[in-house]
């Protein structure tokens, strides 16, 4: 017999003050000694007024990818349930601080219980914290724990400072081509923020307050029909294959920015929100779901710029829901990847606007190689 599983906490960290567009280039720096050209036109488009970095203005980083997990972690900690009562930590993230060893980890490390607990790791891009709540969702749901700390976390600021930029620049120009970071790396410079959210899981709801029973989290992905849009630590080939940073020499890591992360606008537009829209049919489909019955929809999204085009597709297939049930926060805190559907819940729940019976929905796309993501939370 499977146990419910309801969040009964929600905690977000978000490193330093916010900032605004005008002061972006006084903490990443400036390509090359020069103010980009495609910043004003991608930041028009995005819609994003903050964000917030773990760097100071000197350039200096002021926390770890881990160290901005374990706050939010710690967020959770209260009389209830304290660090020594947590069995199970589980994280996602894409901007890990190293290859090696796994993010969950190193968070264990920082956090410093007095006990040896179960970790877990997921890597990837947007679809990470998922999956990270996913394993923890089933694991109390299995029994094979009474709680779980699920994260999602982002420290994009460290890929995304202008010296990482500057050696493929010197490239280019030594080979007299127009001495400009190819829009496919400088485009995510601004979309990208840090910061990270986690939940509590129990199996059983707290009294006297809201929780959110976990119905379902689903996952698709469409790597068989489609080729890689984001990525990082390789470069796409002519046929649309990914060569491994493992194969390139170690002068061209830093020549042709391999470890960048990389989007391919091109297959974005074309692809992400369509293939969003059939995940959730078909979720809502195998669920027997109607959409009338969703009293809040929160879609992740790297850019206001898909807001409009997001809902005429959810609406073609069916799902037609009606403005005021969509709640975003991406113009204030920025695109944060994994973690970003843990911040907006957390926003949520504080706002005072759940009421127990109402519905939750959550929609998470991932562009890396077009894989989707959702979930249904019942306030209770």
């Amino acid at each position: 017999m499977s146990n419910e599983v309801y969040i009964t906490k929600s905690s977000t960290y978000l490193p330093n003050g916010p900032v605004s567009n005008d002061e972006m280039e006084d903490y990443l720096g400036l390509v090359n000694g020069k103010p980009s050209k495609a910043k004003a036109l991608i930041l028009r488009n995005n819609g994003i007024k903050t964000r917030y970095y773990a760097l100071d203005k000197n350039g200096n980083f002021t926390h770890t990818n881990a160290e901005i997990t374990a706050k939010a972690v710690e967020g959770l900690f209260d009389d209830q349930f304290t660090k020594e009562d947590m069995q199970l930590l589980s994280c996602g993230t894409t901007s890990a601080d190293q290859i090696q060893p796994s993010h969950a980890s190193m968070v264990h490390g920082v956090l410093k219980p007095s006990h040896s607990i179960e970790v877990n790791t997921s890597m990837g891009l947007c679809n990470s914290g998922m999956n990270a709540l996913n394993y923890a969702y089933l694991s109390v749901k299995a029994g094979a724990v009474n709680n779980a700390v699920a994260a999602g976390s982002e420290r994009f600021s460290a890929w995304m400072t202008a010296d990482k930029f500057n050696h493929e620049v010197e490239n280019l120009k030594l080979l007299e081509e127009k001495p400009i970071v190819a829009f496919k790396r400088e485009f995510l410079r601004w979309m990208l923020s840090d910061g990270s959210g986690a939940f509590l899981l129990e199996n059983k709801p707290r009294e006297n307050q809201l929780n959110l029973r976990i119905e379902f989290i689903d996952f698709y992905s469409y790597a068989h029909e489609l080729e890689a849009c984001m990525y990082s630590g390789s470069e796409k080939q002519e046929d649309g294959s990914l060569k491994s940073w493992a194969e390139y020499s170690s002068d061209e890591w830093l020549n042709q920015s391999i470890f960048a992360l990389k989007q391919d606008t091109r297959l974005l537009d074309e692809y992400i929100l369509k293939k969003g829209a059939q995940s959730l049919r078909a979720s809502f489909d195998k669920h027997n779901l109607d959409p009338n019955d969703m009293d809040f929809v929160l879609a992740h999204i790297s850019s206001n710029y898909f807001k409009d085009g997001l809902r005429e597709e959810f609406a073609a297939v069916g799902l037609d829901f009606p403005v005021e049930k969509w709640y975003y926060n991406l113009s204030e805190v920025g695109n944060i990847g994994a973690a970003s559907i843990f911040i907006v819940t957390d926003e949520l729940i504080k706002s005072g606007k759940l009421q127990k019976g109402q519905k939750v929905l959550l929609c998470i796309p991932e562009s890396g190689r077009f894989a989707y993501s959702c979930a249904v939370l019942t306030v209770c």
